[in-house]
Protein backbone atom coordinates (compact mmCIF):
# COMPACT_ATOMS: atom_id res chain seq x y z
CA UNK A 1 0.00 0.00 0.00
CA UNK A 2 2.67 2.37 0.74
CA UNK A 3 3.98 2.53 -3.09
CA UNK A 4 -0.25 3.63 -3.83
CA UNK A 5 0.07 6.36 -1.20
CA UNK A 6 3.75 7.15 -3.46
CA UNK A 7 1.89 7.14 -6.75
CA UNK A 8 -0.54 9.58 -5.12
CA UNK A 9 1.61 12.27 -3.79
CA UNK A 10 3.70 11.89 -6.79
CA UNK A 11 0.35 12.36 -8.74
CA UNK A 12 -0.49 15.43 -6.90
CA UNK A 13 2.65 17.20 -7.58
CA UNK A 14 2.44 16.66 -10.91
CA UNK A 15 -0.22 17.77 -11.36
CA UNK A 16 -0.55 21.29 -11.43
CA UNK A 17 -3.19 21.10 -8.83
CA UNK A 18 -0.56 21.62 -6.16
CA UNK A 19 2.09 24.46 -5.55
CA UNK A 20 5.50 23.94 -5.70
CA UNK A 21 7.29 23.85 -2.47
CA UNK A 22 6.43 22.36 0.68
CA UNK A 23 3.96 19.65 -1.58
CA UNK A 24 7.16 18.94 -3.03
CA UNK A 25 8.95 18.18 -0.17
CA UNK A 26 6.25 15.90 1.14
CA UNK A 27 6.64 13.60 -1.77
CA UNK A 28 10.32 13.36 -1.62
CA UNK A 29 10.18 12.84 1.97
CA UNK A 30 7.55 10.06 1.79
CA UNK A 31 9.21 8.37 -1.17
CA UNK A 32 12.67 8.30 1.42
CA UNK A 33 10.55 7.05 3.58
CA UNK A 34 10.41 10.12 5.97
CA UNK A 35 6.78 10.09 6.99
CA UNK A 36 6.74 11.87 10.19
CA UNK A 37 8.10 14.69 7.90
CA UNK A 38 5.53 14.28 4.97
CA UNK A 39 2.67 13.98 7.37
CA UNK A 40 3.60 17.55 8.81
CA UNK A 41 3.75 18.88 5.38
CA UNK A 42 0.59 17.24 3.67
CA UNK A 43 -1.84 18.21 6.78
CA UNK A 44 -1.15 22.19 6.02
CA UNK A 45 -2.69 21.17 2.81
CA UNK A 46 -5.77 18.91 4.08
CA UNK A 47 -6.90 21.76 6.84
CA UNK A 48 -7.10 23.52 3.67
CA UNK A 49 -9.32 21.95 2.09
CA UNK A 50 -7.21 20.06 -0.80
CA UNK A 51 -8.86 16.67 -1.86
CA UNK A 52 -5.79 14.71 -2.33
CA UNK A 53 -3.68 15.73 0.62
CA UNK A 54 -6.70 14.53 2.47
CA UNK A 55 -6.98 11.32 0.58
CA UNK A 56 -3.05 10.94 1.23
CA UNK A 57 -3.62 12.01 4.82
CA UNK A 58 -6.41 9.19 5.46
CA UNK A 59 -4.19 6.57 4.20
CA UNK A 60 -1.44 7.75 6.25
CA UNK A 61 -3.53 7.77 9.73
CA UNK A 62 -5.44 4.28 7.94
CA UNK A 63 -1.52 2.15 7.78
CA UNK A 64 0.08 4.77 10.79
CA UNK A 65 2.52 5.97 8.78
CA UNK A 66 4.04 9.48 9.90
CA UNK A 67 1.22 9.40 12.20
CA UNK A 68 -0.57 6.67 14.95
CA UNK A 69 -2.53 4.37 13.13
CA UNK A 70 -6.21 5.88 13.42
CA UNK A 71 -9.29 4.33 11.81
CA UNK A 72 -11.58 7.42 12.43
CA UNK A 73 -8.96 9.84 11.54
CA UNK A 74 -8.50 7.99 7.93
CA UNK A 75 -12.00 8.06 8.30
CA UNK A 76 -11.92 11.79 8.72
CA UNK A 77 -10.05 12.54 5.72
CA UNK A 78 -11.44 10.06 3.49
CA UNK A 79 -14.92 11.65 4.23
CA UNK A 80 -13.77 15.10 3.44
CA UNK A 81 -11.71 14.34 0.39
CA UNK A 82 -15.01 11.86 -0.45
CA UNK A 83 -17.34 14.71 -0.43
CA UNK A 84 -15.37 16.65 -2.48
CA UNK A 85 -16.00 13.81 -4.86
CA UNK A 86 -12.57 12.38 -5.18
CA UNK A 87 -13.26 8.74 -6.36
CA UNK A 88 -10.35 7.55 -4.89
CA UNK A 89 -11.09 8.78 -1.38
CA UNK A 90 -14.49 7.45 -1.72
CA UNK A 91 -14.09 3.87 -2.42
CA UNK A 92 -11.35 3.90 0.65
CA UNK A 93 -14.40 5.26 2.34
CA UNK A 94 -16.88 2.79 1.31
CA UNK A 95 -14.37 -0.07 2.58
CA UNK A 96 -13.89 1.43 5.77
CA UNK A 97 -17.95 1.24 6.10
CA UNK A 98 -17.74 -2.36 4.56
CA UNK A 99 -15.47 -3.06 7.62
CA UNK A 100 -16.59 -1.51 9.84
CA UNK A 101 -13.11 0.67 10.76
CA UNK A 102 -13.35 4.21 11.65
CA UNK A 103 -16.87 4.16 11.24
CA UNK A 104 -19.66 2.20 12.38
CA UNK A 105 -20.25 -0.80 9.52
CA UNK A 106 -23.41 -0.08 7.09
CA UNK A 107 -23.93 -1.71 4.07
CA UNK A 108 -26.18 1.15 2.94
CA UNK A 109 -23.44 3.90 3.30
CA UNK A 110 -20.66 1.56 1.74
CA UNK A 111 -22.95 0.41 -1.04
CA UNK A 112 -23.57 4.85 -1.88
CA UNK A 113 -19.76 5.45 -1.53
CA UNK A 114 -18.68 2.42 -3.97
CA UNK A 115 -21.23 3.43 -6.41
CA UNK A 116 -20.26 7.11 -6.38
CA UNK A 117 -16.76 5.79 -6.36
CA UNK A 118 -17.48 3.39 -9.63
CA UNK A 119 -19.00 6.85 -11.46
CA UNK A 120 -16.47 9.19 -10.77
CA UNK A 121 -13.44 7.35 -11.57
CA UNK A 122 -12.51 8.54 -15.49
CA UNK A 123 -12.51 5.98 -18.10
CA UNK A 124 -8.39 5.89 -18.16
CA UNK A 125 -8.95 3.89 -14.64
CA UNK A 126 -11.05 1.29 -15.39
CA UNK A 127 -9.48 -1.05 -13.10
CA UNK A 128 -9.70 1.34 -10.62
CA UNK A 129 -14.11 1.50 -11.54
CA UNK A 130 -14.19 -2.20 -11.81
CA UNK A 131 -12.30 -2.94 -8.41
CA UNK A 132 -15.22 -0.56 -6.97
CA UNK A 133 -18.06 -2.00 -8.44
CA UNK A 134 -16.56 -5.85 -7.35
CA UNK A 135 -16.64 -4.74 -4.00
CA UNK A 136 -19.96 -2.78 -4.11
CA UNK A 137 -22.09 -6.01 -6.18
CA UNK A 138 -20.34 -7.70 -3.26
CA UNK A 139 -21.77 -6.16 -0.48
CA UNK A 140 -25.16 -6.24 -2.04
CA UNK A 141 -25.41 -9.74 -2.41
CA UNK A 142 -25.44 -9.06 1.78
CA UNK A 143 -28.00 -6.54 1.39
CA UNK A 144 -32.04 -6.37 1.42
CA UNK A 145 -33.44 -4.95 -2.16
CA UNK A 146 -35.24 -1.72 0.98
CA UNK A 147 -31.28 -1.15 1.83
CA UNK A 148 -30.03 -1.04 -1.82
CA UNK A 149 -32.79 0.84 -3.34
CA UNK A 150 -31.86 3.50 -0.16
CA UNK A 151 -28.30 2.76 -1.13
CA UNK A 152 -29.06 4.60 -4.78
CA UNK A 153 -31.42 6.78 -3.53
CA UNK A 154 -28.24 8.36 -1.04
CA UNK A 155 -25.92 7.96 -4.39
CA UNK A 156 -28.59 9.40 -7.07
CA UNK A 157 -28.81 12.85 -4.57
CA UNK A 158 -25.88 13.07 -3.66
CA UNK A 159 -23.94 16.48 -4.20
CA UNK A 160 -20.01 17.36 -3.89
CA UNK A 161 -19.33 20.36 -1.68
Amino acid sequence: MGGEIARLILVVCLSGTAVAGPLDDAAEAYTRGDFDVAAKLLILYAEKGSAYEQAILGMMYDYGQGVPQDYAQAAKWYRAAAEQGYAHAQYLLGDMYTRGEGVSPDYVQAHKWLSLSASRYPLSEEKSRAKAERLRDTIASEMTAAQIAEAQLLAGEWKPK
